[in-house]
């Protein structure tokens, strides 16, 4: 019977992590990059909608941030790289390839390495996955980390340099550059190195809910059953 229902609820668990990717985005609305940290509370607009901004969500052209004063919040274009460093007070809307200020000062403008943004971008999806697996209990049969091809090994080695490089240029408070490469990990099912991320980014960020949900995930994927 444990069992059977640990089966049901994995599979509640996969129909799920589907479900998320096979959401279509509305048509004429393409996601052009990624709020890749915020630190504050910061709107955005798009139409008639105004919602407090989330740290990972992906933006869209038009979309119309305002930054009070004291609030930091990066803005990284999928096509090129481009990332955007605001200090409010600002307000700024997103376009095509970078943002345009309406008020208050300008970005402190980076670039980041090819791709990364589009792995941060998975941030949201990943948290959500480790979510519903911890809810659910699943403890999967391929918990260990997987033998990699050579192609692979280049892969997950190459990204280790982009974070070390990245790692270099950030901040120590802004877990960015371990959010990359743990999605990168996460591709390859290495859970082990993943541990270690996931313990640096609590130690950078004592406070963030999302790195607590990504740590009680890896414990359930390398724990002895």
């Amino acid at each position: 019977m444990i069992a059977a229902a640990r089966r049901v609820r994995a599979v509640a668990v996969v129909m799920a992590i589907a479900s998320i990717t096979a959401l279509p985005a509305p048509a004429g609305a393409a996601d052009v990059g990624v709020v890749s940290h915020l630190a504050g509370l910061v709107t955005v607009t798009n139409g008639i909608n105004t919602a407090k901004a989330q740290a990972y969500m992906n933006i869209r052209e038009g979309d119309i941030f305002n930054v009070p004063e004291g609030v930091v919040v990066k803005v990284a274009y999928f096509q090129g790289g481009r990332q955007e460093t605001f200090a409010g007070p600002t307000s700024f809307s997103i376009g095509a390839f970078q943002s345009i200020v309406r008020t208050g000062s300008y970005p402190l403008v980076t670039v980041l390495p090819f791709g990364v943004s589009q792995k941060i971008s998975q941030t949201s999806d990943l948290v959500h996955i480790a979510k519903l697996s911890s809810a659910a209990n699943v403890h999967p049969a391929s918990a260990r980390d997987q033998r990699l091809s050579p192609q692979q090994q280049a892969e997950v080695r190459q990204a280790r340099q982009v974070y070390a490089k990245l790692r270099a240029e950030t901040p120590g408070d802004d877990i960015t550059p371990e959010l990359y490469l743990y999605s990168v990990l996460q591709d390859h099912r290495l859970y082990g190195e993943m541990g270690g991320l996931v313990a640096d980014m609590a130690r950078r960020q004592p406070g963030n809910r999302d790195v607590g949900i990504l740590a009680d995930y890896i414990r359930l994927k390398t724990e002895s059953k």
